[in-house]
């Protein structure tokens, strides 16, 4: 993912609240807000919503971009602390319990990026980058088969976005993580 340089200690205080409001607004299923109510909404002006975010796309996206990164410290953080098998199936299922949080922000992206975007791209990547981590690792230590890559599971997750629409999704997600960590068990 691209890095900007950094933000004076304002400009950053302004951005965050952009994202803060946005990820409220777009969690709680405001789709039909103007672009411009976003900047009243996190208390900044017009001026500084369009500095750092010149569409609702780009304001989705870098939402988007913040979930990305703290799912992928997560996935880090439970490879570090738990055994390789058990920090798979925690990441796997908290993928399903952020997924059900932030509903709101997959169906923005999804209404606002008719073709993928580069954020979506990069975040996809990111993401796959995370789940090869922890398949690796449980592969290494011994608790899950070794030949299912990264590919599979990452069509398993987009299949569980892709459906998250649906009558009892969430209850059915853990049944696909079910499914797929047993698929990837040792024989």
């Amino acid at each position: 993912m691209t890095t900007a340089k950094p933000l004076r200690a304002d400009a950053r205080r302004n951005r965050d609240a952009l994202l803060t409001k946005a990820r409220e607004l777009f969690d709680g299923g405001c789709f039909n807000l103007r672009f411009d109510d976003f900047a009243k909404l996190a208390g900044v002006g017009i001026g500084t919503l369009y500095r750092h975010f010149p569409t609702r796309e780009a304001l989705a996206e870098a939402v988007y971009h913040e979930e990305i990164v703290a799912m992928c410290a997560r996935a880090q953080e439970l490879q570090a602390t738990l055994p390789a098998d058990e920090a798979l199936a925690a990441f796997l299922r908290g993928f399903v319990t952020h997924l059900d949080t932030h509903r709101g922000l997959a169906q923005t992206l999804s209404t606002l990026t008719a073709t993928r975007s580069e954020a979506l791209t990069e975040g996809g990547q990111a993401l796959g980058e995370a789940v090869a981590g922890l398949l690796n690792a449980a592969a290494e230590a011994g608790a899950i088969r070794n030949d299912v890559g990264a590919g599979a599971v990452m069509m398993a997750l987009h299949g569980i976005c892709a459906a998250y629409d649906q009558p009892e999704c969430l209850t059915d997600a853990d049944g696909v993580i079910t499914l797929v960590l047993d698929g990837l068990r040792r024989r």
